[in-house]
């Protein structure tokens, strides 16, 4: 019968052969999956012998990892800031940047927002890791998003959180449904040009079209929110964003244009110009 090894190593090769990239911990996040025990502990047992019904789920979903389908969507969970969320095709996979950009907000000195917005919020990441993790805890927190589909996500994310009644979630297009103003709006907002999606690999194109391209450019969507942010943001409101590669110098230019100050570039953990942080004069 075969072992949690054998097995490990035959999944293991298979992947790599689909050009899966790191083939070996996908292989190691599915067999610690179908066991339903943590991934390290599967180096304790690697003798353990594997019952026909635990490698016939292996194999169903090692065939459907082979073809493109997500790793995060085949768990159905994904990690963020040591949370875990619900994750499936309704919104888009958090990213390691988006994760980083809730740490810049949860770390930034003497910041202590009353009323966040997180716009755009797919599956709920950022404005729900800020709802649970912010000290003090903002009195209103409000998630966003066009889709209704990605919204119905955020949500059972919330319940799963249990992040409590300060938390309210809205159907809106950008700012269409946004009556109240903020200390903060907090976005990951579509910002890839259209003219790259055959540049994506197999999985981002898994994620909801709605939920990657911007224009033709990639930066329209992000300039319309922040031209209309402004008037959404009390005095010294600050609007952050994770914006794509080579992004940056247009859109502190343009933020500056529309009356911010001051405007920031921040590099993400690659070096990369990653996020723009823009606050509205006091």
């Amino acid at each position: 019968m075969a072992t949690i090894l054998d097995t490990l190593k035959k999944g293991t090769e298979y992947l790599q052969k689909y050009q899966v990239e790191e083939a070996r911990l996908n292989m190691e996040h599915l067999i610690a999956h179908v066991l339903k025990m943590d991934r390290m502990q599967l180096y304790l047992d690697f003798d353990r012998p594997l019952t026909e019904e635990s490698l016939e789920s292996l194999r169903e979903l090692t065939k459907r990892r082979s073809r493109g389908e997500p790793l995060q969507h085949l768990l159905g969970t994904v990690e963020f800031h040591g949370l875990e969320f619900k994750s499936d095709s309704r919104a888009l996979i958090p990213r390691p940047e988006t994760e980083e950009l809730a740490d810049l907000l949860l770390t930034r000195k003497g910041f202590s927002p009353e009323r966040v917005l997180d716009l755009g919020c797919g599956s709920g990441v950022i404005g729900l890791t800020l709802a649970a993790k912010l000290k003090p805890k903002p009195d209103l927190v409000i998630l966003s998003d066009i889709s209704s589909a990605a919204l119905s996500l955020a949500r059972e994310n919330g319940a799963l959180l249990a992040v409590g009644d300060s938390v309210t979630f809205v159907e809106s297009d950008l700012f269409s449904g946004i009556h109240p103003s903020f200390d903060l709006i907090a976005a990951n907002l579509p910002y890839i040009p259209h003219e790259d999606a055959t540049d994506l690999s197999r999985e981002v194109q898994r994620d909801p079209p709605l939920a990657l391209y911007g224009g033709e450019t990639g930066m329209e969507i992000v300039e319309k929110a922040l031209e209309a942010a402004f008037e959404h943001l009390h005095p010294g409101g600050l609007i952050a964003l994770e914006i794509g590669i080579g992004q940056s110098e247009a859109l502190k230019v343009y933020a500056e244009d529309l009356g911010y100050f001051p405007v920031e570039e921040v590099k993400d953990l690659s070096g990369v110009d990653r996020f723009i942080f823009a606050t509205k004069p006091a």
